[in-house]
């Protein structure tokens, strides 16, 4: 698939990350894309990123606050203002299922036809892309999906799974994949992708640079891999329809 159709017969959609802007980094474009076609868009952050910035005179115990804070003005950049927290530890998610439990419960209350999330398997084109708290939240979502929220019986034990009815997600769409499939314009709106990211500014040291450069070479070999005109840029994504056996 060249590029996707953003916004094609969905009306709301769930992202779950595992820290503050993992979101901005893997699909700023995208979401504003999708908010802008009129798709609600809720996030689902499992940590508050606590264990992140590279400041060491701020106190460790400010981060979580700092970081919620920054994630949520991000979000208003591309449209997005639901934002879920889970507060699990920053370095320790492992898929449970307590967190299947979480993750079914947002799925059951949101109700979203699309559901994106983090590549659950080892990236070895790019190690940055396999955080160990970025492969358990893909796979917990994943298991969320596909059985645990659709499944009447599943959590029977819990008192809140009774008052939440199963809901089948129809597709979920993948960041950070070594097989992508699906590949999606995000030129016209890289500025707000850009402006999104740069709210978080506990996580952009300035010894590095501003990241429009690194993004821009990015999404840029992105769109040539996806066959996309030269100068355009691109987010990557593989994407499965989850709603039927195929």
């Amino acid at each position: 698939m060249a590029e996707a159709e953003a916004g094609k017969k969905v009306e709301r959609a769930l992202v779950v990350t595992a820290h503050p802007d993992d979101v901005d980094f893997g699909a700023g474009g995208t979401i504003a894309l999708w908010t802008d076609a009129g798709i609600e868009v809720t996030y689902c952050i499992i940590t508050d990123g606590d264990a992140g910035g590279h400041d060491p005179v701020v106190r460790r115990q400010d981060i979580p606050a700092i970081r919620r804070a920054e994630q949520t003005a991000a979000a208003k950049e591309v449209g997005v203002t639901d934002l879920v927290w889970l507060g699990y530890p920053d370095g320790a998610i492992e898929v449970t299922m307590a967190l299947r439990w979480e993750l079914t419960r947002v799925i059951r209350t949101v109700r979203p036809q699309r559901v994106m999330c983090q590549w659950p398997e080892r990236n070895w084109r790019s190690i940055f892309a396999s955080h160990p708290d970025h492969l358990a939240a893909g796979e917990a979502t994943l298991c969320a999906v596909y059985p645990d929220s659709r499944n009447p019986f599943a959590f029977g034990d819990r008192p809140e799974a009774a008052s939440l009815a199963p809901h089948v997600v129809d597709e979920v769409w993948l960041m950070s994949t070594a097989i992508p499939d699906t590949f999606v314009d995000v030129t016209y709106v890289f500025d707000r992708k850009l402006a999104a990211l740069r709210c978080h500014k506990s996580q952009l040291n300035p010894a590095q640079g501003d990241p429009s450069g690194f993004l821009r070479e990015w999404l840029g070999a992105q769109a040539a891999a996806g066959g996309l005109p030269e100068g355009r840029l691109a987010e990557a994504f593989l994407v499965r329809n989850t709603a039927e056996r195929p």
